[in-house]
């Protein structure tokens, strides 16, 4: 199942081209859900609604995807996880740009994730307001994972478990010598979508083809069968730190070729299982 939010805050399912409208479903969730609860209503009480939610679809007309503005697949994350240099070839570029040995590069065990702020967050019918125009503003193509139920010290084995779905995901940067996590939570830098796409949809998330492109141009191409921790490994790490609740988002990583982008540029975020990410850089407000 493809779940969107789009519009004013509305719920829906895609179905081909179409989104049906599920609204009601997401009222009634949000109704009974404590306002104090950490993570989304939404994500946290699917498994138990998802045929209501299904049969919903099926009952309601469908309006077309090119007339709606789709939102962040998540209305209320917990947090924004983030795995740094997760990719072995990324890894040496960023290597290579600074004119150390690759093998020097401390490792996600030991550098451990990142968050990013949750205000970061925005969905492909917003923009990427880009700030600090003398300075390298750069795109990080990764799959990203959706977390769906409450979770902490959670064994690689059960890892899949926790997930609720997917969607795909741009980890923006500000490049400078400021603290990971400052310069990649400034205000758009976090898009998410184009919907989530539910766990039982993807056979196995370490084996999904990924492509970024720029106006066009492939700027990043690769598969998640190359993350150094895999979809597993990033679930048991983060738990061992973090409980983590329904709706967090965990961005997986990005593979080499992150380059740099100026206002106007359309960034297209792509995996055939997931779909596409396609939002427009602009100038910061």
């Amino acid at each position: 199942m493809r779940l969107c939010r789009y519009d004013n805050d509305r719920l829906g399912v895609v179905i081909g081209n179409n989104v049906h409208d599920v609204t009601a479903a997401q009222d009634e969730i949000r109704r009974a859900a404590p306002y104090d609860m950490m993570g989304d209503a939404v994500i946290a009480a699917l498994p138990a609604w998802r045929s209501r939610i299904e049969d919903m679809a099926k009952a309601a007309p469908g309006k077309p995807l090119a007339e709606v503005k789709l939102l962040p697949p998540v209305a209320r994350p917990s947090k924004v996880m983030a795995a740094p240099t997760n990719y072995r070839a990324h890894v040496e570029e960023m290597a290579a740009r600074q004119g150390r040995p690759a093998d020097q590069h401390r490792g996600i065990g030991a550098a451990g994730i990142f968050l990013k702020a949750n205000s970061s967050i925005v969905g492909p019918s917003d923009t990427i307001p880009l700030r600090f125009s003398d300075r390298l503003n750069e795109h990080e193509l990764e799959v990203v994972v959706i977390i769906g139920k409450k979770g902490t010290n959670i064994s690689r084995e059960n890892a899949l478990d926790y997930i609720a779905g997917y969607t795909m995901g741009l980890d923006m940067t500000v490049r400078g010598k400021e603290d990971r996590s400052f310069r990649k939570s400034v205000d758009g830098y976090s898009p998410v979508g184009p919907w989530m796409v539910t766990a039982d949809e993807i056979a196995d998330p370490d084996k999904l083809p990924i492509e970024l492109t720029v106006n066009g141009v492939t700027k990043q191409k690769s598969n998640t069968d190359n993350l150094i921790y895999d979809i597993r490994k990033l679930i048991e790490f983060a738990s061992s730190f973090y409980t983590l609740h329904p709706g967090d988002y965990f961005y997986t990583g990005t593979p080499e070729g992150v380059s740099p982008v100026k206002p106007g540029d359309w960034v297209s975020a792509a995996c055939p299982a997931i779909g596409e990410l396609r939002i427009q850089c602009s100038e910061q407000a």
